[in-house]
C-alpha cells in the first residue's frame, strides 16, 4: 500500500493514476483516510461542483458528455462522479466507468469514476462528499455529479452541490414528476433535453407555470434551457445558466452558505459511521431479541445501545 502523502502529492500533481487510488481508499473506507484528507484540506474549496439528476431515459450521461465537451473546449479542467446503482452481489456499479463518456476517455484534463450507491438511499454514494474533495484537490475547475435518477428519495444532490441541473424530457410525464418529487425547490437549472420531440414546448411552459405557483427557498429563478444533447444542441445555454447561478451563489451568499451546509453534513455523516462502527453489534443483537419478544421498544433500546459506547 502506498503512503498517503506520496498518493497525496502525486495527485495534487493531476496524476490521474493517484487520484483514482485515492477515491478507491474513500470507497473501501480504508483506515487511513483521515490522514489523507487532512493532507487534502488545504487544497480543496476550489472547484465548482455542478449536480445532474433527472428520471432515467432523459440522457443524462449523454448531456454530461456534451458539457465536458463544452467545459473541456473553455480549457477547464473537469471531474465526472458518476454514481451507479450497486451491483446487490459485489456492491459495485453495475456500469463501470461510463462508456457513453469514452470521447473524453484519452484526455488527462478529464477524470471520469463511476461510484457506486451501495443500497444508499438519495441516490448517491456514501463516499461522494469525500471522492468530491479528492477531485477539487488534484485541480478540477468543475465537477459533475449524476445521481441514479430522480424521485422522493433521490433528491440529495442538492446537500452536495453548488448548482443542480434537472434534466427532463417531452412524453415522459416529468413536469408531473417534478411537481410531486419536490425538484422544483431544488433545481437551479432546468434542462427539457430531446427537444426536437414533440412535446418539448408544452414541457417547458408547464415547468414555468409550475414555477410561478410555488415559493422558493431563495430568490434565484431558475432558467429553462432546452437541449438536444445527443448533437451537442443547446449545451452552450446550459454552460451560460450554471455559469450566471456561480455568479448569483458569489454575489448573494448563498453559494458560501450552500458549502458551510455542505461541510456540517459531512461531519454529521462521518460522526454517525464513527458511532455505528463503535456500537457493540453483540448487545445490539441482544437488544433486538428484546424488541422482537416485546421486552423493550426500539427507542429504549437504542438508548441502551448507545450506552454502550
Amino acid at each position: 500500500m502506498k503512503d498517503p502523502r506520496e498518493l497525496v502529492d502525486r495527485a495534487l500533481a493531476g496524476q490521474q493514476r493517484a487520484v483514482a487510488q485515492l477515491i478507491s481508499r474513500v470507497e473501501s473506507g480504508a483506515a487511513d483516510l483521515p490522514e489523507i484528507a487532512a493532507l487534502l484540506a488545504p487544497h480543496t474549496g476550489r472547484a465548482q461542483v455542478v449536480g445532474l439528476t433527472g428520471s432515467p431515459g432523459v440522457g443524462k450521461s449523454t448531456t454530461t458528455s456534451a458539457l465536458v465537451g463544452a467545459l473541456r473546449a473553455a480549457g477547464k479542467r473537469v471531474g465526472v462522479l458518476a454514481v451507479d446503482p450497486s451491483s446487490p452481489f459485489s456492491g459495485g456499479a453495475l456500469l463501470g466507468d461510463r462508456v457513453r463518456m469514452g470521447d473524453h476517455a484519452l484526455d488527462d484534463g478529464v477524470f471520469i469514476r463511476s461510484m457506486a450507491t451501495r443500497g444508499h438511499l438519495g441516490g448517491l454514494a456514501w463516499a461522494t462528499p469525500q471522492a468530491l474533495r479528492v477531485l477539487d484537490a488534484a485541480g478540477c475547475d468543475v465537477v459533475l455529479v449524476e445521481t441514479v435518477g430522480v424521485g422522493q428519495s433521490e433528491i440529495d444532490v442538492v446537500s452536495l452541490a453548488d448548482t443542480t441541473v434537472v434534466l427532463l424530457a417531452p412524453g415522459m410525464g416529468d413536469g408531473v414528476q417534478a411537481a410531486k418529487a419536490g425538484i422544483l425547490e431544488i433545481a437551479d437549472v432546468f434542462v427539457v433535453n430531446k427537444a426536437d420531440r414533440d412535446g418539448a414546448a408544452q414541457t417547458v411552459r408547464d415547468l414555468r407555470y409550475m414555477m410561478s405557483l410555488g415559493e422558493r427557498r431563495d430568490a434565484w429563478a431558475p432558467p429553462v434551457c432546452k437541449t438536444v444533447a445527443a448533437r451537442g444542441e443547446g449545451i452552450e445555454d446550459v454552460v451560460a445558466a450554471i455559469d450566471g447561478h456561480r455568479a448569483w451563489l458569489a454575489s448573494s451568499g448563498e453559494g458560501a452558505a450552500r458549502r458551510r451546509r455542505r461541510a456540517e453534513g459531512e461531519i454529521e455523516a462521518i460522526a454517525l459511521e464513527k458511532v455505528r462502527v463503535r456500537l457493540d453489534k453483540g448487545a445490539v443483537a441482544e437488544f433486538a431479541d428484546r424488541v422482537v419478544a416485546g421486552e423493550l421498544d426500539p427507542y429504549a433500546a437504542a438508548d441502551q445501545a448507545l450506552n454502550t459506547l
